[in-house]
C-alpha cells in the first residue's frame, strides 16, 4: 500500500523539523523560546503550531541541578595516580636524606678503592656529588647494610621495598671494575 504526500504534506513536515531545529538551538544557546524567529518561508500557521507544541514540552522537563565540584577523598586507599612501575627504593617524602654515607643508596655509590688497616679491609665509596666516605662492615646506608669488605669487592645487603616482591632482602656486590659488579 502506497501512501501520497503531497507538496503542502511536505511543506509542513519540512517547517515542523525546521521550527524544532530552532527550538533546540535556542535552548541550547540559553535563550527564551519567546525569541525564536520562524526561519523565512516557513508559514505562520505551521510554525505557531509547532512552537506551542515545543513549549509545552519544555515546561515538561525538569532543569537539571547545578553539579558540585568533584573532590578525591581517599580514605587509606593508594593514589590512583601514582606510577605502579617505578616501585622500589623510595626516598623521604621531604627530600631530606642523611648526612654521609647513611644518606647515599646502593645505587648512588660507587667503589674507589679498599684499604687494609690493622687487618681490617675498609671501602672507599664515592658518592654521586664526588664526595669520598670510608665504610665499614655493618656500616648503613639509606637502602642496606654494608655485609663484607674483600680485597676486590663490597657486599651490600640491600633492603627491597616493594610489596609485590617475595625477597625482602638481596645481595648486592659492588666490584673495584665494572665487570665485577653482580647484583643476586
Amino acid at each position: 500500500m502506497k501512501t501520497r504526500i503531497g507538496s503542502v504534506g511536505v511543506a509542513v513536515i519540512a517547517v515542523i523539523v525546521v521550527g524544532w531545529s530552532a527550538v533546540a538551538m535556542a535552548q541550547a544557546a540559553g535563550k527564551p523560546l519567546a525569541a525564536v524567529t520562524p526561519i523565512a518561508g516557513a508559514t505562520a500557521a505551521a510554525t505557531s503550531a509547532a512552537v506551542p507544541a515545543a513549549e509545552a514540552t519544555a515546561t515538561q522537563a525538569p532543569q537539571e541541578p547545578a553539579a558540585e565540584p568533584y573532590s578525591y577523598n581517599p580514605e587509606g586507599r593508594r593514589d590512583p595516580f601514582v606510577s605502579l612501575v617505578s616501585r622500589g627504593f623510595q626516598t623521604d617524602p621531604s627530600g631530606k636524606r642523611a648526612e654521609g654515607l647513611s644518606g647515599l643508596t646502593t645505587g648512588e655509590i660507587v667503589l674507589s678503592g679498599i684499604l687494609q688497616m690493622r687487618g681490617v679491609y675498609v671501602a672507599m665509596v664515592k658518592a654521586p656529588d664526588g664526595k669520598t666516605f670510608n665504610a665499614h662492615v655493618n656500616d648503613r646506608l639509606a637502602d642496606g647494610t654494608i655485609r663484607s669488605i674483600t680485597p676486590t669487592a663490597v657486599v651490600i645487603m640491600q633492603e627491597v621495598n616493594d610489596p609485590l616482591s617475595l625477597v625482602k632482602v638481596k645481595e648486592v656486590r659492588k666490584g673495584l671494575r665494572a665487570s665485577d659488579d653482580v647484583k643476586q
